[in-house]
């Protein structure tokens, strides 16, 4: 019969992080595997049920459910394995990660592979390796603003919550406008894709003319009213406000989330709304263009159609970027908005608090 297998019993906090490295993007498959053992000795299974379920053989299987009844979570790590003793010591290593985060070398605004080994006399691929031990990349810089609107925290709760709970009888339109949109053709003919190399274009282009797109999203169903306009005024998003009102039913009351720009609140758009009851206008915290959703299809029309597109012609833009909401509302697909409000606010508060960590110890450090 053999020796019966570790019984496992989990609380909630070991659940929910198995549950978390099981289905995570990040998780190494051997980690997910193992967690998913775990999960399934939780739940009572044989060692060769779990096995086949998991594609693993029963001896791996009662391993990494002896392992987690030994140690818990921290008994799914891999043992440290045999090989060369490391030549560099905490210390050295610890003022290598110093030097990357506290400095830059002469002459430059971020350390390379390169520089970070000639001023601390290592090879390249040593400093590869502790950068990547750290989840360090001085290479890379990404961007953010943090809205100083005063009503903030009131306008991302009346936003979030039109997203997450949208009043009955009415819909929600998510409106703006990508201006400038440039007619470009490329200076020389286009390679395209073949077996082993990627399309080829011209780095330099030629412009044709622009065009202005008005969107609204209708975030219950994902379909998108667009036009299209020389201009970018109050004239011209008047006329567009025209067209949503007669794509939309009569009997419907409408929600317009847009932005803070002034073409939205000249007085000619000020007395069209009044005029309208049924239409009720939700603005965006200023320098917070990420909670409009219509945002979201701007960056899916760019991807797929706008910066690869070849285009010597206005016309011939206007008619590609109309073809691709036509295709697209034949199919639309509403983008799910997942965070609620106060997780939203939450975050923010975290990332101000590391800001100002930071300042502190850098105003200090100086």
């Amino acid at each position: 019969m053999g020796k019966p297998a570790v019984t496992i019993t989990l609380s909630e906090a070991e659940h929910r992080e198995l549950e978390s490295l099981a289905r995570a993007r990040k998780t190494g498959q051997a980690m997910a595997r193992r967690a998913r053992i775990v999960l399934a000795a939780a739940a009572g299974l044989e060692n060769k049920t779990i096995g086949a379920e998991v594609g693993a053989d029963a001896n791996t299987v009662s391993k990494w459910r002896r392992r987690f009844a030994e140690h818990r979570l921290d008994g799914l790590l891999d043992e440290p394995r045999p090989g060369t003793p490391r030549t560099i010591g905490d210390d050295a290593i610890a003022d290598t990660i110093r030097l990357t985060l506290e400095t830059t070398p002469p002459g430059a605004t971020h350390w390379s592979l390169r520089s970070m080994a000639r001023a601390v006399g290592y090879a390249p691929s040593t400093i590869h390796r502790l950068w990547r031990a750290f989840g360090l990349q001085p290479h890379r810089s990404e961007t953010f603003k943090l809205s100083n609107d005063p009503l903030f925290v009131e306008k991302v709760r009346d936003i979030v919550g039109l997203y997450l709970s949208p009043p009955e009888r009415a819909l929600v339109l998510c409106v703006d406008e990508k201006s400038q949109i440039q007619a470009l053709d490329r200076t020389q003919p286009l390679l395209p894709m073949r077996p082993g190399q990627a399309e080829r274009r011209t780095h330099d282009y030629t412009r044709h003319g622009t065009t202005s797109l008005f969107a609204a999203l209708d975030i219950a169903t994902g379909t998108v009213i667009g036009r299209c306009y020389p201009k970018h005024r109050s004239t011209e998003f008047r006329k567009f406000l025209d067209q949503v009102e007669k794509a939309v039913p009569p009997d419907l009351d409408v929600h317009l989330v847009m932005d803070n720009y002034a073409t939205h609140k000249t007085k000619p758009i000020r007395d069209w709304l009044l005029k309208r009851p049924r239409w009720h206008v939700h603005f965006t915290p200023t320098g917070a263009s990420w909670i409009n959703q219509v945002e979201r299809f701007f960056a899916l029309i760019t991807d797929k159609q706008i910066r690869r597109g070849i285009h010597r012609s206005t016309q011939a833009l206007e008619r590609d970027i109309r073809a691709f909401i036509e295709v697209h509302n034949a199919n639309p697909r509403p983008f799910r908005w997942t965070k609620s409000a106060d997780d939203i606010l939450a975050a923010i508060h975290r990332f101000c608090q590391r800001t100002q960590q930071i300042g502190g110890t850098t105003e200090s450090g100086h």
